[in-house]
């Protein structure tokens, strides 16, 4: 539970040296001329019917961080600098000069914004709201790629050199901190993360605040707001990354979860004119978010990262319209009339036309005593960066046969001392794609061991031994190991939906002609049968992971959501 919200003092606070972050931006790897492209004339010339001329003077303020629906301003003349404002001054990012143009993925997402604009020299500006952005967009393909590739590029920079409007300073020995770090990193925030455990000066702050060891991670939001250990619904609200969600409307698709089949369904749904609504409880990509590297997904030879696919595909789903609501979770689908409505955990009630179950499955927990104790301190359900950083060059155990364990294995053989992967089975043939089993097999740093299972975890605070057990002779064994990596199978996440849609006996949403044998208990109330994708509610569908009889391949889950917008079109002219 976080505590009350502070207010930082208006004086300044001398902060440690790891949060004064002032690299000169030229020196990133980011190509600076497609991060800031200079527009020719004629370029401008079509931009020009979608704004308004407006005359600038030197220090008018055209946006501060955590403003939302900023317009978009192209630079006739004059000029403008953008920064990021901190606890201790101003941190200047770029100037803008005739033939520039403001903003990065916040134009996009209508977030609130992360940084400063303030004009430097007088002249011509002009001014686009984001509603004409996105027309614009969407008629000029030249000028769409352009913007697109600048705004990604940007958000790219401000990432690499944690410019963002969030400080976090926490603990790697503390499950809250990495539960942080993982949510603004696979959302794609920007942000300065301070460790506590070896910045001095990072101390010496909290304790100016009167900070307790219970109230860390501290993040301060927009240089004006402290948060002790927040949840990440307060963050997400801290930073607006919600501000432009209302619940007055109807929509016609509600989407909940944003894994791959969520994000397909919302791409698609948006760019053929819908009015999409996407619900996530952490962050775009699912299980699949959490993968170091997908080798056999179409287009991809060289493979791609969960990361890195889920956000393409939400800033695609952006560009056309489609509104994302992080950090919340349906709590409720009242199934008696339609439009349906959902009910969510931030308090809000939304109405939906039609709605794609997209909510995936997460990892079974095996039955470990201190499991969860370890959660976050030595157990994690994902292998990032982030995860592997904390384990350095240790040995490290992943438990699990399926894909998923077969990348986080070879993604953590590439920095841990040692790789032992325990698998419940005799062989991985049955689980896993050859490509992986023949990488794994090759790898001198990974240690298969077959029909193992852990029996006991121990440790003070963190994780420091396990035990494991060869279900074959019996035979234990006890391991001075402190990073354990469980995926183990998958448990479908449809708590929220019992006794609204026909499932089968582990929780899976039937859907189709899967239904057919039990339809008649469920009230069916149309003269035709139910559609492919379609549950035993009209204009209800399920895809991905959380639907009865799904392929678990990412490319499926993208062809499932995909699909299910085109009898989502037929669930709405019934209507």
């Amino acid at each position: 539970m976080a505590s009350p919200v502070d207010s930082v003092p208006a004086s300044p606070v001398a902060l440690p040296a790891a949060l004064d972050l002032r690299p000169a931006l030229s020196a990133g790897p980011v190509d600076r001329t497609q991060a800031f492209p200079a527009l020719t004339p004629e370029q401008i010339d079509r931009i020009r019917p979608f704004g308004k001329l407006r005359q600038m003077q030197p220090g008018e303020i055209l946006f501060e961080p955590g403003d939302v629906s900023v317009p978009f301003f192209v630079l006739l003349s004059g000029g403008m600098e953008i920064v990021q404002p901190s606890l201790n001054g101003e941190r200047q990012i770029v100037t803008h000069q005739a033939g520039g143009f403001t903003g990065e993925m916040t134009m996009i997402s209508r977030r609130g914004a992360l940084v400063r604009g303030r004009v430097t020299e007088p002249g011509e500006f002009l001014e686009l709201s984001p509603e004409n952005l996105k027309n614009l967009v969407a008629r000029d393909a030249d000028l769409s790629e352009i913007f697109m590739r600048a705004f990604i590029l940007r958000r790219l920079l401000l990432i690499s050199y944690g410019q963002g409007n969030v400080v976090l300073l926490g603990s790697r020995h503390s499950a809250n901190t990495l539960r942080l770090r993982e949510f603004l990193s696979r959302n794609g925030h920007p942000h300065a993360y301070i460790d506590l455990d070896t910045d001095v000066g990072a101390q010496d702050l909290l304790d100016r605040f009167s900070v307790t060891i219970a109230e860390i991670p501290v993040v301060i939001c927009n240089g004006e707001t402290v948060l002790r250990n927040p949840s990440t619904h307060e963050l997400a609200k801290c930073l607006g990354l919600n501000a432009n969600i209302t619940a007055t409307e109807i929509r016609d698709l509600v989407i909940v979860g944003a894994g791959p089949s969520g994000l397909a369904a919302a791409v698609y749904g948006a760019s053929e004119g819908l009015d999409v609504l996407m619900f996530e409880t952490e962050s775009p990509g699912g299980q699949a978010g959490s993968s170091s590297k997908i080798e056999n997904y179409l287009g991809f030879p060289t493979g791609v990262s969960g990361l890195e696919l889920a956000g393409r595909a939400t800033a695609q789903a952006q560009k056309f319209g489609a509104k994302m609501l992080i950090a919340s979770s349906v709590t409720r689908l009242n199934c008696e009339r339609r439009p349906y409505e959902l009910s969510v955990s931030c308090g809000q009630t939304i109405r939906a036309r039609t709605v794609v179950i997209a909510s995936g499955a997460q990892y079974n927990k095996p039955n470990i005593e201190a499991l969860a104790k370890f959660e976050g301190q030595g157990v994690y359900y994902g292998a990032t960066f982030i995860e592997a950083q904390l384990c350095g060059n240790e040995d490290v155990i992943v438990v699990g046969g399926g894909n998923s364990a077969g990348q986080a294995a070879v993604y953590l053989s590439q920095t841990a001392g040692k790789v032992h992967m325990l698998v419940r089975s005799s062989q991985l043939s049955d689980t896993m794609s050859r490509y992986l089993i023949q990488r794994i097999e090759e790898n001198s740093k990974i240690e298969m061991h077959y029909c193992t299972e852990i029996v006991a975890l121990d440790g003070d605070s963190q994780l420091e031994r396990v035990t494991w057990q060869d279900k074959n002779t019996g035979e234990t064994s006890t391991h001075d190991i402190r990073h354990v990596f469980i995926m183990t199978g998958g448990a479908p996440r449809t708590e929220w939906l019992h006794g609204c849609v026909a499932m089968d006996s582990k929780g899976f949403i039937l859907t189709g002609r899967d239904l057919d044998p039990v339809l008649h208990d469920y009230h069916w109330p149309l003269p035709r049968a139910p559609l492919m994708l379609e549950t035993s509610l009209p204009g209800v569908f399920a895809v991905g992971d959380v639907r009865s009889g799904n392929v678990k391949r990412v490319a499926s889950a993208v062809g499932e959501g995909s699909i299910a917008i085109s009898l989502v079109h037929r669930a709405l002219a019934e209507l």
